[in-house]
């Protein structure tokens, strides 16, 4: 909720705009107020819920950080789909469920749709093959 507050009020400092016509400030003012919203509804919920201790397992970050750096590195060297199945094939060795490739298939099929997506609808310049 700092982060978010931190960034909303140097937002404020660029030109707003409208709705219509944005200016520099209005796209991180929404997103650090989302985020603060975000932030304050996990804060209220966190009163009613009771506390369950949560087992630090560095073995899973570093499988998880391994994932992420494996995309980046795959996905400026081969391209973004070889980077996407890589990430999803590494990241699920540090989950609790059954390994499944048949899962980890169809979730980088979903990924790999969603940067088409990005790229033939948004127009964004992704090096996805």
């Amino acid at each position: 909720m700092a982060i978010a507050l931190l960034f909303g009020v140097a937002a404020l400092r660029y030109p707003m705009g409208q709705f219509s016509r944005a200016g520099p400030g209005l796209f991180p003012l929404m997103v650090s107020c989302l985020l603060f919203l975000i932030g304050l509804t996990t804060v209220v919920r966190s009163r009613f819920v009771e506390h369950v201790h949560i087992q630090l397992n560095l073995k899973n970050i570093a499988i998880i950080l391994a994932s992420l750096g494996g995309f980046a590195l795959i996905s400026e060297h081969v391209n973004m789909i070889a980077g996407i199945v890589f990430m999803v094939f590494c990241a699920s060795i540090a989950g609790t469920a059954k390994y499944s490739v048949m899962r980890n298939l169809k979730i980088a099929a979903g990924l790999i749709l969603v940067g088409l997506a990005f790229v033939k609808l948004l127009g964004f310049n992704l090096p996805l093959y």
